[in-house]
């Protein structure tokens, strides 16, 4: 084997093990970016649901008054941003439950909800 051919046989092997290296770092990186992703878009979801859980205390539980409809319009619309069907539904089960026992349990229920649904 000619010397040339020495040298053009190595520069083939160095290639494919660099090819072979980038293509596998690439892969990793693809891979860390969607668990980047992931954990940004619960962190998110995290977010709206406090947010959702703050106003809800702040204009209903803390409230001494009745709740206005520009209160329950800003928490129909928070609760919507949510985009959580589960948790819109038990904010319609707790908005229609009277007062009382049934709506003390349906308010149970929700802030359970709002709880289970934060991820660590």
């Amino acid at each position: 084997m000619k010397t040339s051919e020495k040298i053009l046989l190595a520069l083939v092997i160095i290639m494919a093990i660099s090819t072979a290296y980038f293509a596998t770092q690439y892969f990793l990186s693809i891979k860390q970016l969607k668990q980047v992703n992931e954990t940004v878009k619960a962190q998110q979801v995290n977010e709206k649901t406090l947010a959702f859980a703050n106003l809800f205390i702040d204009k209903v539980l803390s409230g001494q008054t009745e709740v206005s409809f520009e209160d329950r319009l800003q928490l129909e619309n928070s609760v919507r941003d949510l985009n959580d069907q589960e948790v819109f539904d038990q904010w319609q089960v707790f908005v229609k439950s009277g007062v009382g026992n049934e709506g003390q349990q349906n308010l149970t229920k929700l802030l359970k909800l709002l709880i289970t649904k934060i991820s660590y």
